[in-house]
């Protein structure tokens, strides 16, 4: 495993971060028991990984919290979430609050070292700075989190609006970001900013469904050639992107696609999910391997650079 700091923070993190929601949700979507999601933990954690990422939403911090009981606290880095449910009134506050304080109790911890607003939309984003926020920071200073996060909504801000507001405060220690091979904007809008305050980054959208479901991934290819948004090249072969593997030396478009991100400057944590033990290792090992052929790489810059919002799906299964 590979770590790298997160941000001013001070942690020290996996390069490769276990997403706990998304369409898995450790299994929890595809049938799995809760034991055998607690193993899925547990061999991450053999694996290197340190960075858990959860939130009250998805389910799953019971799992963490059970997985990692006996495991020595300031050798895992947990993650967690909470939404603000009503942008208009003040008794929200108390909601987050109390959701902080129920995913304490789930994780069997006494805090959490990231804490995110969940899922900001760019109109709530004055609410949340204005009414959330401090009362957060004396939640903090409680001891009950140790780094305030954000988190965008890439499905409904595909341009990053909110996150241009929210560098404008200087209370944001970590933002988790919306980054792939097909949707690359956050290289001119997010990372500059990120790099020069030294805020962490936790990247989401990395694989999801566009490029683990190559049916779904061809048919996007022809319809963004068919209004003229990418080039017809791309659409001539039965089997999309399969120059990744053939000239870019990737194992596979979910290999090719974590790599991708990985060696993003400004990239700290690259979130991946599974339910599926075998998964669990080759995801890690492809976000531990080297960089893509440069040729490739520069690529599929130049060719996706200006597509936008592709592959932003709600999760599935949720």
């Amino acid at each position: 495993m590979e770590y790298i700091d997160l941000g001013a923070t001070g942690l020290k993190v996996s390069v490769a971060g276990l997403g706990c929601g998304g369409s898995s949700r450790l299994g929890q979507s595809t049938g799995s028991s809760f034991q055998e999601s607690v193993s899925i933990v547990r061999q991450a954690f053999d694996l290197g990984v340190n960075f858990y990422d959860t939130a009250e939403v998805y389910g799953t911090e019971e799992i963490i919290g059970a997985a990692l009981r006996n495991i020595p606290r300031d050798s895992m880095i947990i993650s967690t979430k909470a939404r603000v449910k009503d942008h208009k009134s003040n008794a929200s506050v108390f909601e987050v609050v109390a959701s902080l304080d129920r995913s304490l109790q789930k994780l069997r911890t006494d805090y959490v070292d990231v804490f995110h607003i969940h899922a900001v939309r760019p109109e709530n984003y004055q609410f949340v700075r204005e009414i959330i926020v401090p009362p957060l920071l004396r939640e903090q200073e409680k001891g009950k989190f140790r780094h305030l996060g954000i988190t965008e909504t890439p499905p409904n801000d595909s341009n990053h609006a909110m996150l241009k507001n929210a560098f404008s405060d200087e209370f944001w220690e970590v933002v988790m970001v919306g980054f792939h091979m097909m949707h690359q904007n956050a290289r001119e809008v997010v990372f500059p900013n990120t790099q020069e305050k030294k805020i962490g980054t936790l990247i989401m959208f990395a694989v999801r469904s566009i490029f683990s479901d190559l049916t779904y991934l061809g048919s996007t290819i022809k319809e963004l050639v068919r209004d003229g948004l990418l080039d017809p090249q791309y659409e001539r072969s039965d089997q999309p992107l399969q120059f990744l593997i053939s000239k870019g030396g990737a194992e596979s478009i979910i290999d090719a696609a974590y790599r991708y991100v990985r060696h993003e400057p400004g990239v700290n944590v690259v979130l991946f999910g599974t339910g599926n033990p075998d998964h669990l290792a080759t995801n890690i090992n492809s976000i531990l391997n080297g960089p893509l052929n440069p040729i490739v790489v520069e690529q599929i810059t130049k060719d996706m650079g200006d597509l936008e919002g592709i592959g932003l799906d709600l999760p599935r299964n949720r």
